[in-house]
């Protein structure tokens, strides 16, 4: 069964390895301007760049050299997530990660963090020219391991409209990664089930017993 994976805060704590960088380049002190004013890397790289030059008298470029490699430096390796990732494999899931961002830098993370070696494929959103969550990226994802979206599977992700909303668009079962966050009450969907990581919810998919049954949407937050 095909399993979509987002990485971003899903696959990868993206946000730890950010607040590390952060923390190691400008203090601790720096941390909450710093985070705030990345919006979780929903920013811009270079206008995140141009801000942080800005305000601490730096050149932009330097910055986002800098930037874009503590991302990749300050990720840590996670073997409960390829434990999870290996046993998924091994009951017929095929993992696919599907990201936004620039090829190079997600395809670093995903070799920082062993990823690579534990998926079937990945897609990033620069290389094919579309965006989450365009159903089309989740078309191009399911292709490139000789699946098809009729055959149905899975899209997990923490970003509600990204990866749910277009998980659920692409007529996927869908798993959203929380973080303990409440489940946006303004958007006409939900995910299939919720759980606050992904090694959680790549334990139910092992053992489906703790899964809702096909057709229902988890309530749970």
């Amino acid at each position: 069964m095909l399993l979509l994976l987002d990485l971003d805060n899903t696959l990868v704590d993206r946000t730890a390895a950010f607040k590390t960088w952060a923390h190691a380049r400008f203090g601790g002190s720096e941390v909450p301007w710093l985070t705030t004013e990345d919006r979780d890397g929903y920013r811009r790289r270079e206008e995140l760049a141009a801000l942080i030059a800005a305000r601490y008298r730096l050149d932009a470029a330097e910055v986002l050299l800098e930037l874009r490699a503590g991302m990749i430096d300050n990720l840590t390796p996670n073997p409960l997530m390829i434990a999870a990732l290996t046993g998924a494999t091994a009951l017929g899931y095929v993992p696919v990660v599907v990201t936004n961002g620039t090829v190079a830098q997600q395809e670093a993370k995903l070799r920082r963090a062993g990823l690579d070696e534990v998926v079937a494929g990945w897609v990033v959103s620069e290389g094919v020219g579309v965006r989450k969550p365009s159903r089309r990226i989740f078309e191009l994802a399911a292709e490139a391991v000789g699946r098809t979206l009729d055959e149905g599977g899975w899209m997990i992700g923490d970003h509600a409209e990204y990866d749910i909303g277009g998980g659920t668009g692409a007529g996927l079962r869908t798993g959203w990664v929380s973080a303990g966050r409440e489940w946006p009450d303004s958007l006409p969907y939900r995910p299939t089930t919720t759980a606050p990581d992904c090694v959680t919810l790549l334990s139910q998919l092992i053992n489906p017993t703790t899964l809702p049954p096909a057709g229902r949407r988890s309530s749970s937050t």
